[in-house]
């Protein structure tokens, strides 16, 4: 449900993390606050199950090489955030495109692939890569002029189709067109139209690096520890629900060109807050000013906890990424090449909840 501040965020999560544990003590498991499985196959892991997978299973071989990985091995934190008005939302949504990749770098927290370093620093961003081009991405047309609602309407109804489901079952629908759907001409359901239901489903089965529903989804970074899960909605509530840092960080990316922000997206999985930016500089070169805009629309909003604090201190997990220039990827892999001598186990101690 919606909150007020990240307040309650914070003791939300902590309350969450509270109830798993307390049933993985009783059941024999534990939570890891990684990006990826570090050191399990793909055939190790169990399958979720939910009626839409068996479909998706089935379809991703058929789009990408790593949409299996991507459903089996990687965990994200989203962050959905509100908009008051279709500017709003266009303006909110234009920001958190272009700086999901600093998003993905400062939580980039994914080295390590089936026991061993894989070369990224972020590899569950590397899967979205090469899992469905045609429902994942950086949506050029967000920074195109006249772009609003339609826009993006557009570009749902030329994502395929995953599923429909009727009756307690999901009909298998994968690659077909919505827009057929719209005609009553879908071939597995002749002659039915859609639900509203039917297009909030199919809202669902798109992927890019920000989602827009009644609510836009931030979708670049890999999962952490806790301190890390409350950064990431102040990282983003600080950039976006005051209008003059909103406008500020606006300001720092809205001369990008769509080929900069495809390119940085391309490198951040793989170099982190070494990508290069337009100008010739790095994500870590403008990674402190952004933070200080986000800390500064977060002391605007003056929402304080019984303690009289306001939210800007859960950005301090991401003031010493920037400070020391290694994202917690890199602090992972020295651990792995020094304290931890290769012997990947060690993280369940480290990183375990």
């Amino acid at each position: 449900a919606p909150l007020e501040n990240l307040h309650q965020t914070c003791a939300e999560t902590g309350r969450h993390l509270k109830q798993v544990k307390a049933i993985g003590e009783k059941t024999g498991k534990g939570f890891l606050g990684m990006g990826l499985w570090p050191d399990k196959t793909r055939d190790e892991l169990p399958i979720m199950p939910k009626g839409r997978y068996a479909i998706m299973l089935r379809h991703m071989p058929r789009v990408g090489s790593m949409g299996l990985d991507m459903m089996l091995r990687t965990c994200t934190i989203q962050v959905n955030l509100d908009y008051s008005s279709e500017a709003d939302m266009v303006k909110k949504f234009r920001v958190g495109l272009a700086l999901q990749p600093l998003a993905t770098a400062l939580f980039a927290n994914s080295p390590f692939l089936e026991g061993k370093p894989n070369g990224y620093l972020s590899y569950r961003s590397h899967i979205w890569s090469d899992t469905d081009p045609a429902r994942t991405g950086m949506l050029p047309f967000v920074f195109e002029d006249g772009f609003g609602y339609e826009r993006y309407a557009d570009y749902m109804l030329d994502v395929p189709m995953y599923f429909v489901y009727r009756d307690g079952k999901y009909i298998d629908a994968a690659g077909y067109s919505f827009r057929d759907f719209l005609k009553g001409e879908l071939s597995v359901l002749p002659g039915e139209k859609p639900r509203i239901s039917d297009w909030e489903d199919h809202m669902s089965t798109a992927f890019p690096e920000v989602r827009l529903k009644s609510f836009l989804e931030m979708r670049g970074a890999d999962g952490g520890p806790w301190n890390r899960i409350c950064a990431l909605p102040a990282f983003w509530v600080g950039l976006l629900y005051d209008q003059s840092a909103l406008d500020a960080a606006w300001d720092e990316v809205k001369d990008w060109t769509m080929e900069e922000r495809e390119a940085l997206r391309n490198a951040v999985p793989k170099l982190g807050l070494k990508a290069p930016i337009a100008g010739g500089k790095t994500l870590q070169d403008i990674a402190g000013r952004i933070l200080d805009i986000s800390s500064s629309g977060l002391a605007a909003r003056a929402r304080l906890d019984s303690s009289g604090n306001n939210e800007t201190g859960f950005l301090d997990p991401l003031r010493e990424v920037v400070a020391s220039g290694k994202t917690p990827a890199e602090v992972l892999l020295d651990k792995y090449h020094g304290a931890w001598s290769g012997d990947l186990d060690r993280i369940y101690d480290d990183m375990s909840f």
